[in-house]
């Protein structure tokens, strides 16, 4: 049997791109506090400031801002975790190690795959993290809905990093590839139900979020931290038909991120 088509061509390389990115990540301390303190502060912020006065239209509870933005603000950790994860590719390119791999025998397709979910296991590590924090502020969590929102999670991480990958992999700018992650990026998040309900929106508005995967999403992570049901107004999306877009998403930036690593140009 060739060489290259064993198992061990794929498992191994991937496993140890997979391993460099965790350790990677936890020695750079300014890339956790960044990538958790940020979204935190957000959070608390404009979540105390709305908590009293915020109301989703259509709904027939009350829910505080806090508790319907928490959801978002998960997404928004493993969107940031992803942008500062997949800047490797970047510093590995100038550092000589990408031109390396690429030359050895390692499969293109390993590469791709050790450096999504190293950067999805990243993301959603820290989004949970951040998720475990919920019960200390009142918010009730089950064994049931951690398990989901873990299995949510980690589908949304898996479909940012495999976005970020791709943009990383045609840039040479850390600078750029900021820019161009933010501008693409944080809209996305912005319009994606994280930050105000799609009910209450501009029609305009309402027809960007249900085009956007990330609506999908955030819906996907609302339904599965409240299993037992929880009326978060018109316009959100079941968790069925959130979990299809999600799942979607996810496999199509990954054979995207794939396609372009496994291009020889």
């Amino acid at each position: 049997m060739n060489a290259e088509a064993t198992p061990s061509s794929f498992l191994l390389p991937a496993a140890s791109l997979w391993r460099r990115e965790i350790l990677r990540f936890v020695r750079a301390r300014s890339r956790v506090i960044g990538a958790l303190a940020t979204p935190f502060v957000f959070w608390i912020l404009i979540g105390s400031g709305l908590r009293d006065s915020f109301r989703i239209p259509g709904a027939t509870a009350s829910v505080n801002y806090l508790e319907y933005a928490l959801p978002g603000t998960m997404v928004l950790i493993v969107l940031f975790t992803a942008v500062f994860a997949t800047i490797s590719v970047i510093e590995d390119r100038k550092a000589g190690f990408l031109q390396a791999v690429i030359a050895s025998p390692v499969r293109r397709s390993a590469i791709a795959m050790g450096k999504i979910f190293g950067c999805s296991t990243l993301a959603t590590a820290q989004a949970l993290i951040f998720l475990l924090l919920a019960p200390l502020l009142g918010i009730p969590l089950s064994a049931t809905a951690t398990l989901l929102s873990a299995g949510v999670l980690l589908l949304v991480s898996v479909g940012l990093s495999a976005l970020g990958l791709l943009g990383a992999w045609y840039m040479d700018s850390t600078q750029g590839f900021h820019a161009i992650m933010n501008l693409v990026l944080f809209p996305l998040w912005l319009l994606s139900g994280a930050f105000f309900p799609p009910s209450g929106a501009a029609s305009w508005i309402g027809w960007i979020m249900s085009v956007n995967p990330m609506t999908y999403g955030v819906a996907a992570l609302r339904h599965a931290m409240y299993p037992d049901g929880r009326d978060w107004g018109p316009g959100v999306p079941s968790f069925g038909l959130s979990i299809v877009i999600t799942i979607l998403f996810a496999v199509a930036m990954t054979a995207l991120a794939t396609n372009a690593v496994k291009r020889r140009e």
